[in-house]
């Protein structure tokens, strides 16, 4: 896993091998910042990371300068490797050990983007339900953007919110305003 631009840009982050990940890839990573860079001011982002697992979205965010960043895994081992390394980064990344459906339903923050990437072998119901609670507990503040990692696979569009996709390899990204 690397950090592709920002104030560690080419710093290589190894996480534990027995972490149950699938890190986006770079090319995937990189498309994606370069749609986000062109909508937003990354330093001024408050930003939830949704199965973060090995933290490799919250980390370039970090890089990229912003500070108000939360990330949320039900894994153990993936919430210590996230505080670890941020603290060894002086990241403003705050870990939490938490069910994502239960922390979205229980949440009282609002964040300008929400980036989350399920595991691949979800339903589709289960990643429309990511969407669904994020609109309906009103997570993102105005202009604020929801984007769900998925396989071409699965197909978000008919969601109510669903603005575009974008692929990157065997990555999709599916934007909902």
């Amino acid at each position: 896993m690397r950090i592709i631009s920002g104030k560690y840009k080419g710093k290589r982050l190894t996480a534990p091998k027995k972490l149950p990940v699938r890190p986006t890839t770079d090319m995937a990573k990189e498309g994606l910042f370069n749609i986000l860079n062109n909508r937003y001011y990354l330093d001024e982002l408050k930003v939830l990371d949704l199965f973060s697992g090995t933290g490799n979205i919250s980390f370039e965010f970090a890089s990229r300068g912003t500070e108000e960043i939360t990330a949320v895994d039900s894994f153990p081992g993936c919430v210590q490797y996230i505080s670890k390394t941020a603290k060894e980064l002086d990241f403003s990344i705050a870990p939490i050990k938490s069910d994502v459906f239960k922390f979205l339903e229980r949440t009282p923050e609002k964040f300008n983007l929400i980036f989350a990437d399920p595991p691949y072998s979800f339903e589709p119901s289960q990643f429309l339900t990511i969407a669904d609670l994020t609109f309906q507990n009103e997570l993102l503040l105005e202009d604020g953007l929801l984007v769900i990692e998925h396989s071409d696979q699965t197909d978000l569009s008919q969601h109510a919110h669903f603005v575009e996709s974008r692929k990157y390899g065997g990555s999709i990204f599916s934007f909902f305003e």
